[in-house]
């Protein structure tokens, strides 16, 4: 038997990078997999593969930052997939400036995706978890951004600082009702993301596309950047029944670069 066998994941920004990761790992630990994001060819792809592990898959178009949007993907998930266990909150944006320079459109955009759609997230699970009677784990994406501030990142580490701290008042407020809530803090991931994060670098800075990159990586203790798949394999751990008693938490797993 699989870890996550008759359960049902809605994983936000699932359409590639970590997100697709996650999605396809927990359908490989036995979840059926509701997969959002904006694209429609990129949600399809990723829901055929699912298919092709053994398990069900539905696809949700949405905007994490509009919370009637967030309510019915939910609703889409149950009504699809025939239950609702899990909610993976992966969906957000990186934006690479100094802070001086940041203006107040881009500060609207981030914060409503980083912080507002992790919200709706949280609590439209919590509703639906409540609505069925039923215990439930949400799984928010944190960062090593939101552990320590990074220069030319400090809007971006300031959402994810808030996803920390949504993660714990969120654990307090739902553990009655059996409902735990964690996040995971990833490092520097070989993903579209980081490639465009270099490449404003190389803007910014004048430093050559890649240079950052390579920097950040070269202080890795474990020698390698990380890969989708290692983030996916730690949030399949909080998925499953072996992180029952954890609940508040956002542990870093970045293969050494900041330490707590």
């Amino acid at each position: 038997m699989k870890i996550l066998d008759g359960k049902v994941a809605l994983v936000t920004g699932a359409a590639q990078g970590i997100g697709r990761a996650i999605a396809l790992r927990l359908a490989r630990e036995g979840a059926d997999i509701a997969i959002l994001d904006m694209d429609n060819a990129k949600m399809k792809a990723v829901a055929d593969e699912v298919q092709s592990l053994g398990r069900k898959s539905t696809t949700f178009k949405a905007d994490i930052s509009g919370r009637d949007e967030v309510y019915a993907a939910i609703d889409h998930t149950e009504n699809a997939l025939g239950g609702f266990d899990i909610m993976v909150n992966n969906a957000g944006i990186a934006q690479v400036q100094p802070i001086a320079d940041v203006t107040a459109k881009e500060a609207e955009q981030i914060l409503k995706v980083n912080i507002e759609g992790v919200l709706w997230g949280i609590q439209a699970a919590a509703k639906k978890f409540h609505d069925r009677k039923q215990k439930g784990k949400i799984i928010n994406a944190a960062s090593i951004a939101g552990h320590d501030g990074f220069p030319m990142l400090g809007v971006y580490s300031a959402t994810k600082f808030a996803v920390r701290a949504l993660t714990q008042s969120a654990a307090q407020e739902y553990a009655s009702d059996g409902i735990t809530v964690n996040s995971y803090s990833p490092g520097i991931v070989g993903t579209d993301m980081w490639v465009e994060i270099d490449r404003r670098f190389a803007e910014i800075t004048g430093a050559k596309v890649g240079e950052t990159y390579k920097k950040y990586v070269d202080g890795i203790a474990l020698g390698r950047a990380q890969t989708p798949e290692d983030v996916a394999a730690f949030v399949a751990f909080l998925a499953g029944p072996d992180s029952d008693y954890m609940t508040g938490q956002s542990p870093i797993i970045d293969g050494g670069i900041v330490y707590r």
